[in-house]
């Protein structure tokens, strides 16, 4: 078996694993595919604008699934994304210009204490609710979504995760419907709105992608599915082990930086 083909196998098996998981939790695909393109000998700004062309396509393979057992409001669909992805293109503007290290490391913090804050909190999410839909509520839950769009836009990896739980904290809704809003919008708009930002201002490693892309299709549809099948539980479950591994992922990374 030729080199090539052990190294596509390699990065579809990584890409699949990946996606499926994120698929189940609501983010953090970077978890594992970025390093692993950083393993591979890719330079930061081509490994991460290659992990967000790839991560299009696991919103694609999830939105496959979602969209033919599940009901969206597309008002409100239509709020995130305008919302979000002018913050997604503000980061990805600013990434290539500077140092990482620390906001890896706030970031990790952070989403280690979303983890955290889910696992205290046994109901959250279990059943859905309207919340904060008024002028005040929208305007500061569309605030923080500008804010996490940044940083979808200028980090790797967990910021799916930080949606999810902010649509279930503020807006009400249950893991389940959330993590499908945060697949479809995020999955596709915002890392789609990012990778063209990153690919116009860098480089794009495209012979990688056609493994990275199968993988994240595969692994998405059926990381959607499982989550449908098993319902809330499951799915929160899911969140909190990959927020936890995310912000310990991101605290070593950013304390290997530091040393």
């Amino acid at each position: 078996m030729s080199e090539y083909l052990l190294e596509q196998l390699l990065l579809f098996a990584i890409s699949l694993v990946a996606n499926f998981f994120s698929a189940l939790a609501g983010g953090g695909a970077g978890l594992l595919q970025l390093p692993a393109l950083l393993f591979l000998g890719l330079p930061f700004a081509v490994a991460l604008a290659t992990h967000k062309v790839a991560s299009v396509f696991l919103g694609l393979g999830a939105t496959a699934r979602h969209l033919q057992s599940s009901r969206y409001d597309w008002r409100f669909a239509a709020f995130i994304l305008a919302t979000g992805v002018p913050g997604v293109l503000t980061g990805a503007a600013i990434i290539l210009t500077i140092p990482d290290r620390w906001s890896q490391l706030a970031l990790g913090i952070l989403t280690t204490a979303l983890g955290i804050y889910s696992m205290v909190q046994p109901n959250l999410g279990m059943e859905a609710r309207s919340a904060h839909r008024d002028l005040k509520g929208m305007v500061i839950g569309g605030a923080a979504l500008w804010l996490i769009g940044a940083l979808n836009g200028s980090l790797t990896s967990g910021t799916g995760l930080f949606v999810t739980l902010w649509l279930v904290r503020w807006f009400g809704l249950d893991y389940k419907t959330a993590v499908s809003y945060t697949l479809i919008l995020v999955g596709i708009v915002w890392n789609g709105s990012g990778a063209l930002m990153l690919g116009w201002l860098g480089q794009i490693r495209w012979d990688w992608l056609p493994a990275l892309i199968a993988g994240s299709l595969l692994g998405g549809y059926l990381g959607a599915h499982l989550s449908i099948v098993k319902g809330n539980r499951l799915v929160k479950r899911s969140f909190e082990a990959m927020t936890l591994l995310v912000g310990l992922a991101l605290i070593g990374r950013a304390m290997g930086m530091s040393v």
